[in-house]
């Protein structure tokens, strides 16, 4: 009976381990931080040619060229930066808000040219980004968590 108290004495409201939450919710954070990095990290050394793929992709809608260029221009260096502070988990928070903030305008562009098959694998990043931003307070194995650890030791010490 002890046994069963001391395995059931971490789990949360719906019966889940919290040190299984915590470990899925790492490797979810990390995971998608390295599709976020690598994404940015193939196109940054060719951002003129992911704009001109873009304007070519845009090119049957409203927006003009110009506001084009600007956007691709700045999706691979924010995919690189927000993909290594999510890998690593620092700014988390900030960085999957950012992360979601890029999806709006490249949700916007996808679905004003009627490209339904990348807006649908859209979709399943943004409820993805949904769950980790949702279940931040799980994101207990970080460099947030470790700055929390050092701050927390430091404010002990002050008192």
């Amino acid at each position: 009976m002890l046994e069963n108290k001391t395995h059931t004495k971490h789990k949360t409201s719906l019966g889940l381990r919290t040190i299984d939450i915590v470990a899925a919710y790492t490797l979810l954070r990390i995971v998608v931080g390295i599709n976020y990095f690598n994404h940015g990290a193939t196109r940054i050394f060719n951002i003129p040619g992911f704009m001109d793929a873009m304007v070519n992709t845009m090119q049957d809608s409203w927006i003009p060229e110009f506001l084009v260029r600007i956007n691709a221009a700045l999706v691979p260096p924010v995919e690189l930066i927000v993909g290594a502070l999510i890998t690593i988990g620092l700014f988390t928070r900030s960085a999957l808000i950012a992360c979601f903030i890029l999806m709006i305008v490249l949700m916007y562009g996808v679905t004003i040219t009627q490209k339904w098959d990348v807006a649908s694998s859209q979709l399943i990043y943004n409820i993805v980004l949904f769950i980790l931003l949702a279940g931040v307070g799980f994101d207990r194995i970080s460099v947030d968590a470790w700055l929390r650890h050092k701050r927390d030791i430091a404010k002990r010490g002050t008192s």
